[in-house]
């Protein structure tokens, strides 16, 4: 295959991380986009985001992944950290039942502030403390069954399925536009190269490709 420049891509996704705080969701973002993982990870302040270009079919697809602080006191970046998301991972950790409890509240959320074509990822994470597991997988994937999205569980720490994750869910998101495009009658290779696209026609990312996060 030609070599392609690494800003060289045929799509840009904007996907979102939510969940309870400390249920992983920096080491997911970190192991999937620089296969790092810290132990001491400290609590994200604030929004952040990373990126990482796939190949789905063949086509370039780069992912522009925002993590966010799971805490109550940062909720009034709602709106501008969902808008353009074309899918989200709802994170909760194995081990504390709560947060799972919790992933209801966030997919209402997350349902409130976009398109419903949204590709939604339910990800049971920290999957590696087998002897502290408070969630069980059946319980998870009732849930995903009920509430339609796709299921996955994980481990940060030992790197299990976050690729599996994160590309499953870019793939889906794929397979959603180059359908609605088809549907319309367009060819989706016509589409301008790198240009974003929003699932269901919602506020325009790309105006956050080359600034930080926050630079509005």
């Amino acid at each position: 295959m030609a070599y392609r420049a690494e800003d060289d891509y045929d799509y840009l996704f904007k996907v979102v991380l939510i969940g309870d705080s400390g249920v992983g969701k920096s080491n997911l973002l970190s192991r999937f986009t620089r296969n790092e993982f810290s132990l001491e990870s400290k609590s994200t302040i604030g929004v952040e985001f990373a990126t990482r270009s796939i190949h789905v079919d063949d086509k370039v697809v780069k992912a522009q992944i925002w993590d966010t602080a799971g805490q109550e006191r940062y909720r009034a970046i709602t709106s501008a950290y969902y808008r353009g998301a074309v899918g989200a991972l709802v994170v909760y950790d194995v081990t504390r039942h709560v947060t799972f409890e919790n992933v209801e509240r966030w997919l209402k959320e997350l349902r409130d502030h976009t398109d419903s074509n949204i590709v939604v990822m339910l990800v049971g994470n920290k999957a590696d403390l087998r002897h502290l597991r408070a969630v069980s997988t059946d319980d998870s994937k009732a849930f995903a069954e009920r509430e339609n999205t796709f299921f996955m569980e994980t481990s940060a720490l030992e790197s299990l399925n976050v690729e599996n994750a994160f590309t499953e869910v870019l793939a889906q998101i794929y397979h959603v536009v180059s359908k609605k495009a088809l549907d319309v009658g367009d060819d989706p290779s016509a589409l301008p190269r790198g240009q974003t696209i929003n699932v269901g026609g919602k506020d325009d990312v790309s105006a956050m490709k080359k600034g930080g996060c926050c630079s509005s």
